[in-house]
This record gives C-alpha cells, structure tokens and sequence, in this order.
C-alpha cells in the first residue's frame, strides 16, 4: 500500500473530528443569551459558560497529552469522543431540572472530551503525510472545521432560540400569573434535541474508530535534542514553543470575544434581534469557513508565518473600525474577522511544533491548554463594558490588542523562515 494511500482513510477520519470541537465553540454565543434567559442569569453569570468550557480545556490539556504518550491517537481519540458524547446526552437532565450548575458541569464534560480530540487530531493530523506540508495539511483540515463553526449559530439559531426576548415587566407580570415557570421550562427544553442528535451522531464516530485501524508509525530523530523528546515542560525550552503558546493565549482570546459577545454588539450598535444577529453570525462563519481553504491555497505563494502577519494586521484595521464606528458598517466589520482570524490556530500551531519530533506530544498539549484564554479575555471585555455603562462596542478593542501580539508572533517566525521537519507516525 502506498504511503498516500495509507493516510488517506485515516485523514478522513481526523479530519471529521474537527467539526465537534468548532461546534462546541461556536454555539456559545447562542448558548449565552438563550440560557440567560430560561435559568434567569446576569451577565457575569452567563459568562460562565465561556469559562467553563476553556478551563476544561486548561485543566484536561495536560492528562490528554499524557493519554496520548502512553497509549496512542486511537485510544485517545475513543476516549475523547466518548467524553464528548456523554456530555452531549448531559444536556437532556440539565433542561429538565434547569440547573445551570449541571449545564455548566455537561459544557466542561463536552470541552474535556474536545480537549481530548484537539490535543490529539492537531498533530496527528500534522504526521498523515509529507512533513513538508504538515502546515497546508492542518490547515486544509481545520477547514473542515469551519464547517462546524458555521453551522453552529445555524443550528442553534434555528432550534435553540426561541426569539422571544420579554421585558422585565413582562416577566413580572408572567410571575405574579403563575405562566412563568412553564415558560422558563420550555426555553430550556429548546436545547434538548441538538444535543440528543449531537451526542447519538458521535457514539456513532466511536464506533467507527473501534473498527477502523489507525496507523501509529515509528518516531524518528527529529532536529530536537534527546532532552527535549520527551513528555515535560522542558519543551518549553524551545523559544518557538513558547512563542507559540503566547500566540495561542492571546489568539483564542481574541477569537472567543469577537464570537460570543457578536449578538449583543449587534443589539448594541444597530438594534439587530437576536435570531437576525444568529444569522448574521452564521453568515460570518461561512467566511472562516471560507477563509480556511483559500488561506491553505495561499500558502502555496506566501509563507504561513508572513500569511500569519498579514491576516492579523487587517483584523486589527477592522476591530479599529467596529470599536469606534457606528451602525451596520460597524457590525459588517466584525462579520469580516473570521474570515481573516480563520487560518490563524492551526498556523500558529503548526509553527509551534514543527521539527520537534516526539516533543511534539508536549509541545501540543500546551498548545491547547494555551487555549484557556478564551475563558479570560471574554471576561476583560464584559468589564470594560460594565465600566463604560454597558458599552459593548468598546470592549472590542481588546481583541484589536490580541491580534497585535499574534501579528507581533507571525512577523518573528516570518523572519526564521522555519521549515517544517514532523516525521509521520506516532
């Protein structure tokens, strides 16, 4: 069997992963307002749901990539999924009991299993074929992880929210006539199906994953010294790796805040409905997804660091543009983020762990736990705002500083014209 052939079923397989993992991320937003209003939250509280999501992913990180370096990708890819699918079916006792506590416990069981499956599809991914395209093959991948990200705001605009948005006074009123309860009730059972279909479809993935063989492969030597080929925080030794985990901090920062606060700037600056501005989101989403095949495309002509540096200049000229003008121009700017901010995860991903062989493994799960800073700067946003009497549309200057120091990061590797050196195999 050819080397070509080899790979291709099981870089089917991966890459189908990756719509789970854009899935959970993009479906905050709806998430967000929709259990605002069925659990009767705040918005510190609501924003719990970001945080319980990325901390699962700051927390499990670590185990994942240890799971990974003792037993395999397959082993740990079935474990994720079945982390993830248990979660899925945790939504259906959390709308009947409309506990936001044990919705927040089901989102951080999803997000572990997702942990699981990004720290180890990222650079599993990266060795199912010639290590000189490692980057164009992530990158080709996680387009398909676009996928997910769009329909996402689709899906759960059209099954999740209700668009119904009653006043205090009417929620009041309701109270006082006994139709209150009933009505909470049934904005949360709105989440039920979703969930019930998404966790029934990756039971199904396990399966597939228990019959199909994966290869494992032989390591190699690697450009990296003995000391730094193994599963320890020595790898951060390596400035690229470093480098790369800031980048990532700040990057998923970014890209949570542009995201999950996109319906209530849109209510903010042109008065937009929240079913509209699901739609809206849907929309933008196309163009991550969109953007992650024709940045694969150019980076054929253009390296990924410079493509890196590029893409994050025009999302900081756009977020300039959202932060301080009005109206749909506004709005218009922040849909034209994702499909510049697209590229940038897999990029500096694969940035930070080429050539570095079996360290890798560690250098990956780091990588994702760097991921934790979208449970963090969501939360710096909703403060400014709150200190700017509930001006949103400010607020978006911090990602505009987040995509500076990805920017700052693409332009440093873009001087080092690194060449990516991953062996396949495991």
């Amino acid at each position: 069997m050819s080397s070509k052939n080899k790979y291709l079923l099981p870089f089917i397989l991966v890459t189908s992963l990756f719509f789970l993992w854009a899935f959970l991320h993009n479906i905050n937003p709806i998430l967000i307002p929709h259990l605002k209003k069925a659990c009767q939250l705040n918005d510190t509280q609501s924003a719990l749901i970001d945080f319980a999501v990325y901390m699962a992913y700051f927390t499990i990180a670590l185990p994942a990539g240890w799971f990974m370096n003792k037993y395999g990708f397959k082993k740990g890819i079935i474990f994720g999924l079945v982390l993830y699918g248990a979660g899925a079916l945790l939504f259906l006792p959390s709308a009947d009991t409309r506990s936001y506590a044990f919705f927040l416990a089901a989102l951080f069981v999803i997000a572990g299993g997702a942990t699981f499956l990004e720290t180890i599809a990222n650079p599993y991914i990266t060795k199912l074929g010639d290590p000189e395209t490692a980057t164009q093959r992530l990158n080709f991948a996680q387009s398909f992880n676009g996928v997910g990200a769009f329909l996402a705001p689709l899906i759960g605009g059209k099954f999740i929210l209700t668009g119904i948005e009653h006043s205090p006074e009417t929620l009041k009123a309701m109270e006082q006539a006994g139709t209150l309860q009933a009505y909470l009730q049934e904005e949360a059972n709105a989440v039920r199906l979703p969930y019930l279909v998404i966790g029934v479809v990756v039971f199904v993935l396990v399966a597939l994953f228990l019959v199909v063989k994966l290869p494992e492969g032989e390591e190699t030597s690697s450009s990296a010294s003995s000391a730094e080929d193994k599963f320890s925080f020595s790898v951060l030794s390596i400035p690229q790796v470093r480098w790369a985990v800031l980048a990532q901090f700040f990057y998923v920062g970014a890209q949570v805040g542009v995201g999950s606060f996109f319906i209530r700037y849109s209510k903010y600056t042109m008065d937009l409905p929240e079913k509209s501005a699901s739609e809206y989101l849907a929309l933008s989403m196309i163009g991550f997804m969109v953007g992650r095949f024709t940045g694969t495309f150019f980076m054929k002509f253009i390296s990924p660091a410079r493509l890196l540096m590029i893409y994050s200049s025009i999302c900081i000229g756009l977020l300039f543009v959202a932060s301080f003008v009005s109206g749909p121009i506004a709005v218009y700017a922040v849909m034209a983020v994702p499909f510049f901010m697209s590229i940038m995860f897999p990029t500096i991903f694969a940035l930070g762990i080429a050539g570095l062989g079996a360290a890798a493994r560690m250098a990956s799960s780091l990588l994702v736990m760097a991921i934790v800073g979208g449970a963090f700067f969501p939360l710096l946003m909703g403060q400014l705002s709150d200190l700017t009497g509930g001006n949103i549309q400010i607020a978006y200057i911090i990602p505009l500083l987040c995509f500076a120091v990805v920017g700052l990061f693409g332009f440093n590797q873009s001087k080092k014209n690194l060449v990516v050196n991953l062996q396949p195999g495991h």
